[in-house]
């Protein structure tokens, strides 16, 4: 029985707690405990947000109520697909309805806002002294930017660089080095498929020709000894594993819809889909916990398409996971805590840019989801992909540049946004046009340009902006107090010798906090992703 009196037949009948379970997840959403096995985290008021926000659209004409129970037990088997089917009727409804009834806008901010609970007060905006700086504010706190370096980029990391930095034995001589050579101009094609091995830890720097040999072997006889649990289980035990079944479903689904017009991957039978569907039921065996959520698909395809070989393929992408697990955990905790940086080193850069957003139902940064969750994968051609990841995974000039290459692209857009007065869905549309039309280069080179910005300034950051780009908090104490209170804005953050653990936090960042229950239905929010 619903909340309201709704009655429903029995939907199972009390044999065992398991038969309970599996009864209800067609029902309701609700997630495994990681700390007790025996515990299970039932998500709570999407029904009530979903009937609100529907209610106010009127965009079904079956009963509201009826759709709402059947969106809620969709959005938990197909939540990408079911949250595309509400849009494209919010898209009907943005060109068909009668104008007299409440903004079209305005209910679609409900429906990305009202399951988070939000407040962002807006920022203390000053007005600059002259053409040669940037003003910023951040609550009532004001810096002055310098004129933004420009940075040169480089060339690619050529094979004869390449050969002097190996010892006789084949180890990395300077893997520091290395990295600034391609964090400046990436790698030529040809060197790609053996250097990617060592940045995405699939080789260790140090490691001779015959240790890495050694190590292929290993881990050739790994894969397959994890390769072969998945085909030889049974039908029966895929019956009784509910679990594994969902998970190869989706991968079967999905495999078959990535990048289908890449030369690669087109085309009946074609063997490199098996290959890259062997690679990610291979890694639901080595992962488990996280399984496989859509998107992966996307990380792994360019993989695949260069190194060829399906061992190093899922080796390499065992490494690229391990960079970007969070984007893909259940509670999503990992990819808020990233939408809240990205907000705070946008109002550090550019607050007037920060405060438009955020009047117009946009200060959350879901625009930017796709961006972050396959880190830009959909947004740049092939060869771009391959050479911004390799950038990326040198982890300079901070981890985190991926969010100052956001930022960069929001100040190469921020006047079409700001001067059309643009709100929640022209930004979101407009965002998700970009796609194949950002300058790769250009746009590197603004990122970092926006860097050294910050750097030169760093002594007057606040520390929520200057964990973000890797510099020690000046406040460690407080910061310490804040991770342990749940409110830290930084993902990832170490904190010295012992003083706190190694903790991931989405909950705060500065002036933006989400609520805690809305998991389930801002897992049916990625809408910006497909």
């Amino acid at each position: 029985m619903q909340k309201d009196g709704t009655t429903y037949v029995a939907f199972f009948q009390l044999s065992n707690a398991e038969s309970f379970i599996n009864s209800l997840r067609g029902f309701i959403k609700f997630v495994k405990s990681r700390t007790n096995k025996n515990l299970y985290i039932v998500v709570d008021e999407v029904q009530s947000v979903l009937s609100k926000s529907f209610a106010e659209l009127d965009i079904f004409q079956e009963n509201t109520s009826d759709y709402v129970w059947k969106f809620v037990k969709n959005l938990h088997n197909r939540p990408y697909e079911t949250t595309l089917e509400a849009f494209s009727k919010f898209a009907d409804i943005l060109l068909y309805k009668d104008p007299v009834k409440r903004p079209v806008k305005e209910a679609v901010a409900d429906i990305l806002n009202n399951s988070f609970s939000i407040d962002v007060p807006p920022p203390q905006l000053s007005v600059g002294s002259g053409e040669d700086y940037e003003v910023i504010g951040e609550h009532e706190l004001c810096i002055e930017l310098p004129p933004r370096p420009t940075c040169s980029r480089g060339t690619p990391l050529s094979q004869e660089q390449w050969n002097k930095y190996k010892d006789r034995e084949g180890r990395i001589l300077n893997p520091q080095e290395v990295k600034e050579v391609i964090f400046r101009g990436g790698i030529i094609p040809s060197l790609r498929f053996e250097v990617w091995k060592f940045l995405l830890n699939y080789y260790p720097w140090n490691s001779t020709h015959i240790e890495r040999l050694e190590l292929k072997k290993k881990k050739t006889d790994e894969y397959f000894m994890m390769k072969l649990q998945w085909r030889s289980m049974t039908s029966v035990q895929e019956n009784n594993f509910s679990d594994y079944r969902d998970r190869k479903s989706l991968i079967e689904k999905d495999v078959n819809r990535t990048d289908r017009t890449h030369p690669y991957y087109s085309g009946d039978n074609n063997p490199h889909l098996a290959q890259l569907y062997d690679i990610l039921m291979t890694y639901v065996m080595y992962n488990f916990d996280l399984g496989y959520v859509q998107g992966m698909s996307d990380l792994l395809s360019p993989i695949l398409c260069l190194v060829e070989s399906e061992v190093d393929a899922f080796w390499c992408f065992v490494g690229f996971m391990d960079k970007v697990s969070t984007n893909f955990e259940i509670d999503q905790a990992g990819m808020k805590a990233q939408l809240c940086q990205l907000y705070t080193l946008l109002n550090a850069t550019d607050p007037q840019l920060a405060h438009y957003l955020n009047k117009h139902d946009s200060g959350n940064m879901f625009f930017c989801f796709r961006w972050l969750l396959v880190l830009f994968k959909r947004e740049f051609n092939t060869i771009d992909i391959m050479k911004l990841w390799e950038i990326l995974w040198t982890d300079l000039p901070c981890k985190n540049f991926h969010l100052l290459l956001c930022v960069a692209i929001l100040d190469t857009e921020r006047n079409v946004l700001m001067e059309n007065r643009y709100g929640l869905t022209e930004i979101l549309k407009h965002i998700n046009d970009l796609s194949h039309h950002i300058e790769l280069p250009w746009t590197l080179s603004k990122a970092e340009g926006i860097y050294y910005q910050l750097m030169s300034v760093a002594d007057r950051l606040p520390d929520n902006v200057r964990v973000i780009i890797g510099l020690e908090p000046l406040n460690k104490t407080s910061l310490v107090s804040d991770i342990e209170n749940g409110e830290a804005s930084g993902h990832n953050i170490e904190v010295d010798e012992g003083s706190a653990n190694r903790r991931r936090n989405s909950t705060d960042s500065g002036n933006i906090k989400f609520g805690s229950d809305e998991v389930s239905f801002e897992r049916g929010l990625h809408l910006s992703y497909m």
